[in-house]
């Protein structure tokens, strides 16, 4: 484990500030906390210089220093712990409601790379909810394809996808591909609306040893039905984030 130590002489980041600027101290300091946190020895986890050390460096009072450390931690890229101190924190990434792309895509237009760590597919008799969702006969035979998906410091969000049969999948697709792509480029499928729904729950045994994460730790749980042009569902989607590493906006206009 690191520890919280003195300010490195070999930090990439000049640690000074300028007293006689009409900028407010906080902002300056804020500023400085941005360039420590994209400092390569923070990112790989050590623990940043303690508030009382920061403030004797730059001839400061420590409220002024913890007035910048909060706003950061409030924006998610800084931790702090208690008795342990402040790390750079994870990223988490966003998604707005009004884009409804594939996961795949969603991750590109974000220009991240991410991971397949399980992709497997197969046909199963439709529960009562997933053929509520499709509009079909309870156990009516649906393919259903589960993923575990996230970036190289591991998983992050795991679907469970139901597709209605008139889609034509046989179950031998390559899902590695854009799916909503495929769906319209080789199938003449094309998603057009998307119904979603999006809560808070915890994880139980079985997401949280999926996702890496404690049980009971939160989760977004976001549910999908995709309908083509005419309203007809042809996928009944079903996403577990966690939640400390995915949130969503919504931009709303008057």
């Amino acid at each position: 484990m690191f520890e919280q130590r003195d300010i490195p002489n070999s930090s990439l980041v000049e640690f000074q500030i300028d007293h006689e600027s009409g900028t407010p101290l906080h902002l300056q300091v804020e500023a400085l906390l941005r360039d420590l946190i994209a400092d390569p020895q923070y990112q790989n986890g050590e623990l940043l210089p303690k508030e009382v050390d920061m403030a004797k460096r730059l001839g400061i009072s420590r409220n002024t220093i913890r007035q910048a450390t909060n706003k950061l931690v409030h924006e998610g890229l800084l931790v702090r712990k208690k008795g342990v101190g402040t790390t750079v924190g994870k990223p988490s990434y966003t998604s707005k409601l009004k884009n409804w792309f594939s996961f795949s895509q969603e991750m590109d237009e974000k220009g991240l790379e991410f991971i397949n760590y399980n992709l497997k597919s197969g046909w199963i008799k439709a529960s009562k909810e997933v053929a509520k969702s499709l509009q079909l006969k309870k156990g009516r035979k649906v393919l259903k394809l589960e993923r575990l998906r996230g970036l190289d410091d591991g998983p992050f969000v795991f679907f469970q996808s139901y597709f209605h049969p008139r889609v034509g999948f046989t179950g031998k697709e390559d899902f590695s591909r854009h799916l909503y792509d495929m769906m319209e480029e080789d199938y003449a499928t094309v998603p057009s609306i998307s119904k979603e729904e999006i809560k808070a729950i915890l994880a139980n045994d079985e997401l949280a040893k999926l996702l890496n994460i404690a049980p009971g730790a939160p989760i977004l749980l976001r549910k999908r039905i995709v309908c083509d042009p005419g309203d007809r569902p042809i996928e009944s989607n079903v996403g577990y984030y966690r939640g400390d590493r995915f949130s969503y906006s919504i931009d709303i206009r008057r």
